[in-house]
């Protein structure tokens, strides 16, 4: 199913017929179906709604680059048009920086959040980043000023894109130039303001090794959250809700119940 929201086709997929609605909310780079086993094991208890977000999975491309504010009033305009509201979201990654978004600003939304290897926090000041990241905006200002030379233009187009490549994530460099400027615009943004201000019970799960949103982050989010839960899954990473997904949802089903 598609809704058109904020100039955006969202594509979305409904599950059951419960009557307490749940909204999952994907990572970075990934869609809804990486909840299908979720899905599949809650559906026959709770009415389940699975969104691609706009520029993943079936939906359409935002008309600018969004930050997460943008992408949160998408998500506030779908549930409000849907009548799902209030509804327990379960979230992973890029998807926790919306959920968290949306909690603090429109409480009335939200009942439950589950969020899972939750982004959105800016690590601590780290000497080696630094040092990498002021090299390469030297870099980059150097061929820049090449680039104003017509005849080397060509080069110091490559060299930057090279430079790219290098200093990037994989998850940015995976992306056309225009979405980009939405990656840049959604990872620059420090949610930890948002904390104090959530007033859902929040269950947090995370995997031990998770080295994209690294523990430090959900035992921050334990922290600041008012009422927070945190639950670690030992040995596991970033995916650790996919992996272990029966005890994930063993877990959801105690705390949503």
């Amino acid at each position: 199913m598609t809704m058109q929201i904020n100039g955006v086709p969202l594509h979305y997929e409904q599950f059951g017929t419960g009557e307490r609605h749940i909204l999952m909310l994907h990572g970075w780079g990934c869609s809804w179906s990486h909840f299908e086993p979720i899905i599949r094991s809650m559906q026959d208890d709770y009415s389940i709604t699975a969104i691609d977000f706009p520029a993943h999975g079936s939906s359409g491309r935002p008309p600018e680059p969004w930050g997460v504010a943008d992408f949160a009033d998408c998500i506030k305009q779908f549930i409000m048009q849907t009548g799902i509201a209030p509804c327990d979201i379960i979230a992973h990654s890029f998807g926790g920086r919306v959920a968290l978004y949306l909690a603090a600003g429109s409480p009335e939304l939200v009942r439950r959040l589950v969020l899972t290897g939750c982004a959105g926090l800016k690590p601590p000041p780290d000497p080696g980043r630094q040092k990498r990241a002021k090299r390469y905006r030297m870099m980059k200002k150097i061929y820049q000023s090449i680039g104003k030379v017509k005849f080397l233009k060509s080069f110091a187009d490559k060299s930057v894109s090279a430079l790219r490549q290098k200093y990037g994530s994989s998850d940015y460099n995976a992306l056309d130039d225009e979405m980009k400027k939405t990656f840049v615009k959604v990872v620059s943004e420090d949610l930890s303001p948002l904390l104090p201000r959530i007033q859902a019970s929040t269950l947090l799960v995370w995997g031990e090794k998770d080295t994209e949103t690294p523990l430090w982050m959900g035992q921050k989010m334990e922290k600041d959250i008012p009422d927070a839960g945190l639950v670690i899954f030992e040995g596991d990473d970033h995916f650790a809700y996919l992996h272990q997904w029966s005890r994930f949802v063993a877990i959801v089903r105690t705390f949503l119940t």
